[in-house]
């Protein structure tokens, strides 16, 4: 055969070879259960232990949070005043500024919990996760006498922004929620809906703060780095499907 002829044949074979090794890469990505950006999100929890998390103040984490059938359950079983006696706020080992975090949650009947962003993990200077962190409530609106109190029900950025429109769950099944924080914007998703948008750190920011039960904490809501906490409340509640991606 002719040279000429011979190089073209040989440039199709290689297009052939790099198509189909494409094709394959694709498929086998679409086979492992998304898109090339769902693959960024990283598991904080790995559904068989608590790798990754330790109680606030602590260095690992408290007895009461139990992995539990694929997940994180606070037993409520050793209730000392508000929270459990060998429990505590669970935190993660590392910071987040711009994060898309997911998670599912249920809560059990008359039960509370929440979800504290930008927590500064220094139990000496502050006392509760919640001196720093804003919280995402978790709650059972039907149940808890919380939910009788203005920006204090399930979906709320605690005490500063309700949430509209609700789109809670009752206690007993599993909510989903997204808790997005991009440079200053942070949003609230839950059960697919939008249900919080506001900016963070500006005056507006500062005048939600003094209007609220965190006026008097001089660093509250004040980070734009932080971990990530889990609040033990005092009652059952479950997490699971942890996952988050830095942005």
């Amino acid at each position: 055969m002719a040279l000429r002829k011979i190089i073209p044949l040989l440039a199709l074979g290689a297009f052939s070879a790099c198509t189909s090794t494409s094709l394959k890469s694709t498929m086998d990505n679409n086979q492992s259960g998304g898109t090339f950006a769902e693959t960024a999100f990283k598991p904080l929890f790995d559904g068989k232990t608590t790798t990754g998390w330790h109680t606030y103040g602590q260095t690992a984490a408290g007895k009461a949070w139990k992995v539990d059938n694929g997940t994180l359950h606070l037993d409520a079983a050793n209730k000392q005043n508000w929270q459990k006696g060998d429990g505590g706020d669970l935190v993660t080992q590392e910071s987040y500024d711009n994060f898309h975090l997911k998670l599912d949650w249920k809560i059990a009947a008359k039960g509370n919990s929440g979800i504290i962003l930008f927590v500064q993990d220094d139990a000496a200077k502050y006392p509760n996760t919640w001196n720093t962190g804003p919280e995402v409530q978790v709650l059972d609106n039907n149940g808890h006498p919380d939910a009788k109190i203005h920006k204090h029900r399930a979906g709320d950025l605690y005490d500063l922004i309700a949430s509209s429109p609700e789109t809670v769950k009752p206690a007993g099944e599993w909510n989903q929620v997204e808790i997005i924080s991009n440079k200053g914007q942070l949003e609230i998703i839950q059960n697919g809906v939008k249900v919080v948008a506001t900016t963070l750190w500006d005056d507006n920011w500062k005048k939600m703060v003094a209007g609220s039960k965190f006026k008097d904490m001089a660093d509250f809501g004040a980070f734009k780095s932080g971990k990530i906490a889990l609040q033990d409340h005092g009652d059952d509640v479950w997490y699971r499907n942890i996952l988050i991606k830095r942005l």
